[in-house]
């Protein structure tokens, strides 16, 4: 069995490897490309950190490469369809790094507080500013954390250590787990407006970008502070200069910026502004563990087949995974449909397995792709259905299988139920051969559309003149109209319209908007369902 190991990796991670009989451990740091591609010719597994680039072209140098293993946590550097094309298994090593990000937060927090680096500035100019450097308590304020995840509950813990209130937003974390960490859930609007301390721990993802922008911080609490050691992106850096300057924001610690290293460094460089350059996870203790994690993990699949922390592979038979895969796609495209219909504090997931679907062997393969197809819009990377399961469960979401012999019209059929904190989401879906998935029910109402690209659902009263009203809505916003399907129960009228979005389309959010307004329709959502990773 042969090992590349082609970026830095802790002296005990390699020992752990190399423990292994008749192993070889090519450890060879800053290897030129041509070089590594060539040692990678009999490999049997690769492991990074995100100096190598792991490309396709690399990938077609190593006919026997069987996993492929990130000592950490994203895998922006692995060309991930790549190796799935090829049969690649790719892990990481997600959560290793929480207690090291979370101790910084607090090293940032603390330096805000007492004027850490303006004090220690002044020292070593000779100056004696004792007067000048008035620092506040931590005790008694309010801190804001924003994401609850692994990483944000450890900064609660610690929160209510200083004596502080914590407060949270993050409406996909249960209240059972917020409780146990001492937390009080909010609004992210109710939250900025309460809180002295403001950290940030949510993913990097489209809906996520700019979250505090010039509008979020005006509703910001005057003289707050700041703390941002997740990912640039979620702050508009011009934005916060103009707060910082408008005192709204009093002062920010920032690890993360949009741009590394920053091409403008005037925020950096502000007296308000303390800045680090990304080095929250970058302790001896976090880079040991993660390394360690990965080396374990990419020695148990060569050595036992075991598989864990996978990003693009099921656990499950070759041959039953080929005849399940159409299967796979839909529950995941029917997890991303669901969570689409509004934000909500998710509770549970159900799924339902009708007819042939019963007797398949390895089917509990679906729950973790609907899970998976869930989660993923609210994380920002490393959620497959290998590991949806596990990540649910640290959320607090459970996952609620069951079989029914029932008779339906459809000679297998899944159903998805999103139990959450504002009322339940039911749809259902089937394959039609050879593989078009197609939703087959919304909220128990009958109708049958293509589950694919970006679809428009409204709910309304069942009355004359609302289609056309709909469809004029559409026109006057050029956007145009693929197909149209439309359930009716007793109560309601549900319509299911695919759109395309063009450049000529004036915004389908804003249009979305306008049809809420018309007094007949009681929801519209607007759900995009980009091909399954």
């Amino acid at each position: 069995m042969k090992i590349v190991v082609a970026d830095d990796l802790p002296a005990s991670a390699l020992e752990l490897l190399r423990a292994e009989v008749g192993w070889t451990i090519d450890a060879r740091p800053g290897r030129p490309p041509a070089v590594l591609a060539a040692e990678l010719s009999d490999a049997d597994g690769l492991l990074v950190r995100s100096a190598t680039r792991v490309d396709a072209a690399l990938l077609s140098a190593a006919p026997h490469l069987r996993i492929i293993a990130r000592a950490g946590t994203g895998v922006d550097n692995v060309d991930v369809d790549a190796a799935s094309a090829r049969g690649i298994l790719v892990v990481n090593a997600p959560g290793a790094n929480s207690i090291s990000v979370a101790e910084h937060a607090w090293a940032l927090m603390l330096a805000l507080a007492r004027a850490v680096p303006a004090a220690d500035r002044a020292m070593k100019a000779g100056k004696w500013e004792k007067k000048k450097f008035l620092g506040t308590e931590l005790r008694g304020k309010v801190l804001g954390i924003a994401g609850l995840g692994r990483i944000g509950q450890e900064v609660a813990r610690r929160g209510r250590a200083f004596g502080m209130r914590v407060v949270a937003h993050d409406p996909y974390i249960s209240k059972e787990i917020a409780g146990a960490n001492g937390v009080d859930l909010m609004s992210l609007d109710e939250l900025c407006a309460a809180s002295d301390y403001i950290t940030l721990h949510l993913p990097s993802t489209p809906e996520t970008r700019h979250t505090f922008n010039d509008e979020r911080f005006a509703r910001c609490k005057p003289g707050v502070r700041i703390v941002n050691t997740a990912r640039g992106d979620l702050i508009d850096e011009a934005a916060l200069r103009r707060a910082i300057d408008g005192r709204i924001v009093a002062a920010a610690a920032l690890d993360v910026f949009e741009c590394e290293p920053p091409v403008d460094w005037s925020l950096a460089q502000l007296p308000q502004v303390i800045a680090t350059p990304h080095i929250a996870a970058s302790t001896e203790e976090a880079q040991e563990l993660v390394g360690i994690e990965t080396a374990a993990t990419i020695r148990d699949f060569l050595r036992d087949g075991l598989v864990r922390n996978a990003v693009n592979f099921p656990s499950i038979h070759p041959d039953e995974l080929q005849r399940l895969q159409p299967w796979i796609r839909l529950a995941d495209r029917l997890g991303r449909f669901v969570a689409q219909l509004g934000t909500a504090r998710i509770e549970a997931l159900g799924v339902r397995y009708y007819g042939a679907l019963v007797e398949s062997r390895g089917v509990d393969v679906l729950a973790a792709s609907a899970a998976a197809g869930v989660l993923r819009p609210i994380l920002s990377s490393g959620v497959s259905i290998v590991n949806a399961r596990a990540v649910a469960r640290q959320r607090g979401i459970d996952i609620i299988e069951s079989r029914s012999s029932r008779a339906r019209h459809f000679t297998s059929l899944l159903s998805i139920k999103l139990h959450t904190d504002v009322g339940d989401r039911w749809v259902e879906g089937t394959v039609f051969e050879p593989s078009s998935l197609r939703l087959v029910s919304l909220q128990g109402v009958p109708v049958e559309a293509p589950l694919a690209g970006t679809m428009l659902i409204v709910e309304n009263d069942d009355q004359p003149g609302v289609i056309g009203e709909v469809g004029t809505i559409l026109g006057r916003h050029h956007v145009n109209i693929a197909n149209f399907a439309l359930g009716r129960s007793e109560s309601c009228a549900v319509g299911v319209v695919n759109v395309d979005e063009t450049p000529a389309s004036t915004g389908l959010d804003e249009t979305v908007q306008e049809i809420r307004r018309v007094p007949a329709i009681r929801t519209a959502w607007v759900v995009r369902l980009t091909p399954s990773p």
